[in-house]
């Protein structure tokens, strides 16, 4: 068996959203070969569709888009999972939140006694 990584869309869809929203899911897919894998990821996106009742927008539904990306995952230390170009107004800002989301995870890290 083969591991692979697949990115799911989903769209998001509600009464009175101003603007399209998608949602990107990351999912490990276990399958003898790639054509398995896309069948079992489409699958997989199938199976999370969801409805729910929403106080803003009403009924907000995830409905499966398609498999985006599927590439095989080959385990080894310093691989790369994701990747992801991001375009902000304030770099400064964005700077200063990761630092303090690695601040955080650290904190988390410590023993606790």
């Amino acid at each position: 068996m083969n591991w692979y990584i697949a990115k799911l869309v989903f769209q998001i869809k509600g009464e009175g959203m101003q603007r399209h929203q998608f949602d990107e899911h990351l999912r490990l897919v276990e399958a003898e070969n790639f054509e398995d894998a896309f069948f079992i990821a489409r699958m997989l996106g199938i199976s999370f569709e969801e409805t729910v009742i929403n106080k803003e927008h009403g009924l907000v539904q995830w409905e499966f888009v398609n498999v985006a990306e599927l590439r095989p995952l080959n385990i080894r230390s310093g691989v790369e999972l994701h990747t992801q170009v991001r375009e902000i107004d304030e770099g400064n800002h964005y700077v200063n939140f990761i630092h303090n989301q690695a601040a955080c995870m650290q904190l988390d890290a410590r023993p606790q006694f």
